[in-house]
């Protein structure tokens, strides 16, 4: 279970009613199937041993006597193959009929497990034949051996080089169909105890309307817990005298679908979840009532600890989604968080002007359309949107033309302050040589546009909108009390990776075609600060030449912010996710890029302008980011450098 991925499989074998000894057959050729493809945990469905629908049969002693039999069979097939199987049959209990889920590993039956909600309404007519299990943990005898039996059980994965349970690793909870369905279902307090997978053995009957909420109970009840769901449900076989089963297999993990086969389908389906993932996310979320052991009990298994090959995806830009369709509502509702911030700032102090730097650049692009939205909100007349563009010694005719063309497009009041004059008087003070373009070249110019900005917004009454976005922030990639500091900064919760995707859906979505055009040359305009001289009319320096690419960036910066994961698992999937886009090479290259700027410029986050969040990460150090600033960056890049 390197790095936490753990492959699973949910299984619908082929079933032939009562015929306990061809069905046994189909779970153990699956069962050998299954882990030959690598899963560890396979999960079989309800009473799939005889087949759920047998009805009075379950009366018959043969039948229960036969099945009992069978479990025997499976335990002992379990000792080749290296994984936690559940297989569901119905088993007497001192003179009680249950129906149960057998957990089995190694050869070794760790326990079985009741269904606690027995349906008796509609077509079923479960208590005509099965007694409902509790949560009471009793020792039941199965082949010479003392057997747990109840609701309240964790199987617990010990690690096979200490022999101990991991801290945080693979705890697996049980339930039967019927019970996943109930107000208060079995599965919250197995979460609650400590379980991260929980397995379902169903059989589902299929009607219609009833997929898509079934599909989104097993998807939110994941997320819910804050875990794994594996769901298997009984299908082609069963009898369908009154009813069709769906066999439908899903698996799940904190609110996402990673598999489902869909309705009417035999076979087996597999995913790779991340245990590691929902220990950080548990770990996060202080409001997850954890209460160890809680009234279970553990019984612990093995598994060999090796690498899971990965067919799970890996979004390269994880801040934006795949769909067109998603991808849209995600840049409107941004966009309106963002407007909705702002409306709130200048409200509260009673403002009607702004005063933004406009570059021609997409982060200040994005901050006058996001202004513009909040002034509409208010009423407010755009000429009190005060757009100031101020060329210097890098500033492109391309950059200068789109500033002013937008400003003007956008009915905002336009102001024209060249500032090449000011810095070089400034360089004179300081003695500087301004044919050497080094950090105080730069940083003498985003420091006295800064200082033209505020003073502005004191001669209006108004005050300076933030143009840097997050991937900026997380980079450290802005002049200290220079384009750093702002009175609201609107961008500092968006990812520059989304910063495109929002100046692109405004752009189709509420402007004319001149707007429209400038916009779209703002998108294909190199990312650059704009502060060395042009090289032939064109942007001489390019920030993803420096810094790297912000696409590699942001996929670090969403899983060190949002999970916490280490850098080795870091570099792992980013080799997934950039798979012909970029090599090793250059990926550890800028991982460890990342880690170094991320820790040595802290200090400008924790005194960074207020903005509202926008989404999953953000690195206010109000809300999300209380980071020491001068924190040690050398365990996360010893970690890295163990890997070359």
């Amino acid at each position: 279970m390197k790095d936490g991925f753990i492959k699973v499989a949910a299984v619908t074998p082929q079933v032939r009613v009562a015929d306990v000894e061809f069905n046994t057959g189909e779970i153990i050729r699956l069962m050998y199937e299954a882990a030959g493809c690598g899963a560890k945990i396979i999960v079989f469905p309800e009473l799939s041993v005889t087949a759920y629908t047998c009805n009075d049969l379950f009366l018959q002693s043969s039948l229960i006597d036969e099945a009992r039999l069978a479990l025997g069979r499976i335990i002992s097939a379990s000792e080749d193959i290296d994984a936690l199987v559940f297989v569901g049959l119905p088993m007497e209990i001192n003179g009680r009929l249950y129906n149960t889920a057998a957990a089995l590993s190694g050869g070794r039956l760790l326990g079985l497990v009741p269904k606690r909600a027995i349906p008796n309404y509609s077509e079923y007519y479960e208590q005509r034949y099965f007694t409902p299990g509790n949560e009471q943990i009793r020792h039941v005898l199965f082949d010479d051996e003392m057997i747990p039996m109840g609701c309240s059980q964790l199987f617990e994965c010990r690690d096979d080089w200490t022999g101990v349970s991991i801290p945080g690793g693979l705890r697996v909870a049980c339930e039967i169909c019927e019970d996943l369905w109930m107000p208060d279902p079995p599965c919250t307090r197995a979460a609650m105890a400590g379980a991260n997978v929980i397995v379902n053995l169903s059989a589902s009957v299929e009607v219609t309307g009833k997929t898509a909420y079934r599909r989104d109970l097993v998807r939110m009840t994941s997320g819910r817990l804050v875990s794994a769901y594996i769901y298997a449900s009984s299908g082609e076989g069963e009898s369908s005298q009154d009813l069709v089963f769906c066999g439908q297999r899903m698996i799940a993990e904190n609110g996402t679908m990673l598999a489902d086969s869909g309705r009417f389908t035999t076979g087996i389906t597999y995913a790779e979840i991340d245990v590691d993932r929902l220990r950080s996310e548990r770990r996060r979320m202080t409001t997850f009532d954890c209460r160890p052991n809680g009234g279970f009990i553990s019984t612990q298994f093995d598994l060999e600890t090796e690498e899971t090959k990965l067919s799970r995806r890996f979004e390269m830009q994880p801040f934006v989604p795949s769909g067109e369709g998603d991808r849209s509502s995600r840049c409107e509702e941004v966009l309106q968080i963002q407007a909705l911030g702002l409306k709130k700032r200048l409200s509260h102090i009673g403002a009607k002007d702004a005063v933004i730097g406009i570059s021609g650049g997409l982060d200040s692009t994005l901050a006058l359309l996001v202004a513009v939205k909040a002034f509409d909100m208010l009423g407010l007349d755009r000429k009190g949107i005060h757009a100031i563009t101020m060329p210097a010694f890098g500033t492109t005719d391309r950059t200068y033309q789109n500033a002013v063309t937008m400003s003007t497009e956008l009915g905002c009041s336009l102001q024209e302050i060249p500032i090449g004059d000011a810095v070089l008087q400034h360089f004179k003070d300081i003695g500087h040589d301004p044919s050497v373009t080094d950090v105080t070249y730069e940083n003498a110019q985003a420091r006295e546009r800064t200082q033209v900005l505020m003073d502005i917004a004191n001669q209006t009454g108004g005050i300076v909108i933030g143009t840097g976005d997050l991937s900026e922030l997380a980079l450290g990639w802005a002049t200290y009390n220079g384009d750093h500091m702002s009175m609201y900064a609107v961008n500092s919760s968006v990812p520059k990776t989304l910063v495109r995707h929002l100046v692109s859906y405004y752009a189709q979505q509420e402007c004319d075609e001149k707007l429209k055009k400038v916009l779209e040359d703002v998108l294909d305009t190199p990312v650059s600060p704009e502060l060395l001289p042009p090289k032939g009319g064109e942007i001489a320096q390019k920030t993803e030449d420096l810094v790297g690419p912000y696409e590699l960036h942001d996929f670090f910066l969403y899983y060190v912010l949002r999970f916490g994961f280490r850098p080795a698992k870091i570099y792992r999937i980013a080799k997934e996710a950039f798979k012909g886009a970029f090599d090793e090479d250059t990926i550890m290259k800028w991982l460890k890029k990342f880690y170094y700027r991320f820790f040595s410029q802290q200090y400008k986050r924790s005194c960074m302008p207020d903005g509202p969040k926008t989404g999953s990460a953000a690195l206010s150090p109000r809300g999300d980011l209380r980071m020491p600033s001068d924190a040690c960056v050398s365990l996360w890049i010893k970690e890295l450098e163990e890997l070359e």
